[in-house]
């Protein structure tokens, strides 16, 4: 039975108000295939579709069938999508260089490197924890901005904080616009008489003990940081918060991204939660690396009680742990006559036959083994849909090996694509 209604992935793709459709979810969920799928199928239905991945494993470039990707958009080789009309670009977020071409974008070029040659610059821009979310919204947001592509895909950074996507332009923001901030650059603004004034004991005593924390040197990058970016930050803030009403209008589609496994579902029915109370537009829930069998109508129960009917019978001479070294013992030394194969008069005709059929136990006991997987993983969606009753989901069955080509992501596709749950 359905849980829950199914996620009509083909309806969303082809929707024109549909401009930007962003995967979240937990670490190793497919995240980036998924994103990748989801921009293969809609290129070959006819838009114009761009990828952005922040995955540092690169294994969209390999799928997709390039060497290697970077801050710009690259064209994708796909004479299906060139046939439907459409088109398929993907790019990988280097975080540093977005920063950097921001500094570039919104400074006269003496300040501009000024900025970029600070060590603390340096250090904020390729380490500081919330950058790399950060950058990846504004580079969704100049994404958007260019308008050269009606679809816009992004895979959002592979972290187990939910939705960290959302929270960081807030957070770098408290961070350069926090106390100890305004603090630090209180001097470099001050200047003259005012300054000398300003330096009370107090503040030398804070700054004192600044100073020994992270050192004289660290403390004037810092200043000289903040006193040269500092008319850039109002454009920060409100580039994010452009972005973030983006990310909550019309046209905006959130998929949580997970696999039927107890700790992902939980972190996706927490990743559903908050995207509610954040009033961001969740189109559905995608259940990634689904087991289920073709031959769902022998249960688990039938094929072990079958596999045991098959299992090789001690003593038949079937079995090599029931013959001694060559063939011909019990197994404890005991020599037994040669003779012909044993006597199974009187058994049942299943049993009598069952030492010729290993392979076939082994399988009936995999089958079981599928259908026991299949049996715990549907059990696990349905709490989730009983918790989340009115979000749509759709499954894609788990991929016989990775997927590494245009191919492999063109089955990934169809899988989305079914709209109807597997029975």
């Amino acid at each position: 039975m359905r849980p829950g209604p199914a996620l009509e992935v083909d309806r969303l793709l082809d929707d024109p108000r549909t401009r930007i459709i962003v995967c979240c979810g937990s670490g190793g969920v497919g995240k980036t295939t998924t994103a990748a799928a989801l921009g293969l199928r809609a290129a070959e239905r006819g838009r114009h579709v761009v990828v952005l991945t922040v995955d540092p494993a690169r294994r969209l470039a390999q799928s997709m069938g390039l060497s290697s990707l970077d801050n710009t958009p690259r064209p994708v080789p796909c004479a299906a999508a060139e046939a439907a009309g459409g088109s398929l670009h993907a790019m990988m977020l280097d975080m540093k260089r977005t920063f950097d071409e921001i500094v570039e974008a919104h400074s006269d070029p003496d300040r501009a490197a000024q900025i970029l040659a600070n060590p603390f610059y340096q250090s904020l821009s390729s380490s500081f924890a919330g950058t790399q979310e950060y950058m990846a919204m504004e580079k969704l947001g100049q994404l958007r901005r260019a308008d050269e592509w009606d679809l816009i895909v992004v895979d959002t950074p592979p972290s187990r904080s939910a939705l960290d996507f959302l929270d960081a332009p807030q957070r770098l923001g408290r961070f350069l616009d926090g106390r100890l901030i305004r603090l630090l650059t209180a001097p470099t603004k001050a200047g003259g008489r005012a300054y000398l004034k300003f330096v009370t004991a107090g503040f030398t005593m804070v700054t004192g003990v600044i100073t020994k924390v992270i050192g004289a040197q660290m403390l004037r990058d810092v200043q000289t940081f903040i006193a040269a970016f500092d008319t850039m930050f109002g454009g920060f803030r409100e580039r994010a918060d452009d972005t973030y009403r983006l990310l909550q209008a019309p046209g905006t589609a959130f998929l949580v991204i997970a696999t039927p496994e107890p700790d992902a579902l939980r972190e996706a029915s927490y990743f559903v939660d908050r995207l509610s109370s954040d009033q961001m537009p969740l189109a559905g829930l995608i259940v990634n690396r689904v087991h289920r069998s073709p031959a769902a109508h022998l249960s688990a129960a039938r094929s072990l009680a079958a596999a045991e009917v098959l299992q090789p019978v001690p003593g038949s001479g079937e079995n090599p742990s029931d013959l001694g070294e060559n063939g011909h013992g019990n197994g404890n030394g005991l020599p037994v006559p040669e003779a012909g194969p044993p006597d199974l008069r009187g058994m049942p005709a299943a049993a009598a036959t069952m030492s010729r059929h290993p392979l076939t136990a082994t399988a009936l006991r995999l089958h079981a083994e599928r259908m026991q997987l299949a049996e715990r993983e549907r059990r696990l969606e349905e709490s989730f849909s009983a918790a989340h009753p009115v979000i749509p989901m759709a499954e894609v069955l788990a991929q016989p090996e990775d997927v590494h080509d245009l191919d492999g992501l063109r089955s990934v596709g169809k899988e989305l694509a079914r709209g109807v749950r597997l029975s």
